[in-house]
């Protein structure tokens, strides 16, 4: 995938804008008019694109500090291409998660997937963190639900396959020991 720097996208738009605007006062049309579509269209992908790409990188570096610094500078995730509208949710719920702030974490995930993820196995990672949620704020039944979405889902990323049936794997086992539990305390 072709990704340009944010800063370098900001210096070529600032640039291009004022060399439309010098050949525009200086009167060569051609020359005002080549620049004036170069620059919109590193406004448009601005606009459509974000800065998610970029974002995911430093994510993927486990540098999240210049990660969300990077996310901020989209102008407008609402105007953002809808897969890129995704991702920039999923984004913010996995900045989100490192701080530990769940209401945070929640909430993008949960617009992450209203907005619509691309693929099966991103829509399997969102279910995944909200099940995960669920489970630590002892919300089995919520957990439990997260789970049956992601049986309709086609995962092909092996981790997230391995993900799934651990998660899977444990809430089968919390419901063997609360079982037990039920039935040691009734032979009391």
């Amino acid at each position: 995938m072709f990704k340009i720097n944010i800063y370098v996208r900001f210096a070529i738009m600032a640039i291009c804008a004022l060399l439309t605007v010098y050949f525009a006062m200086d009167g060569s049309w051609v020359s005002a008019i080549i620049t004036f579509v170069i620059f919109s269209f590193f406004v448009a992908g601005y606009i459509l694109l974000g800065t998610v790409a970029g974002a995911a990188q430093y994510i993927q570096a486990g540098d999240f500090e210049k990660a969300e610094n990077y996310l901020k500078l989209t102008l407008k995730p609402e105007w953002l291409y809808s897969a890129n509208r995704g991702f920039y949710y999923m984004l913010q719920g996995t900045l989100a998660s490192q701080k530990r702030d769940t209401a945070a974490t929640k909430a993008a995930f949960n617009k992450a997937l209203e907005v619509g993820l691309p693929s099966d196995n991103e829509t399997a990672m969102a279910y995944l963190q909200l099940a995960n949620i669920a489970a630590t704020k002892n919300n089995w039944q919520h957990a439990q639900a997260q789970v049956r979405k992601l049986k309709g889902l086609k995962i092909t990323e092996p981790q997230l396959k391995e993900q799934v049936r651990q998660f899977e794997k444990a809430i089968q086992q919390r419901g063997q020991m609360k079982h037990m539990q039920h039935r040691s305390r009734r032979k009391r």
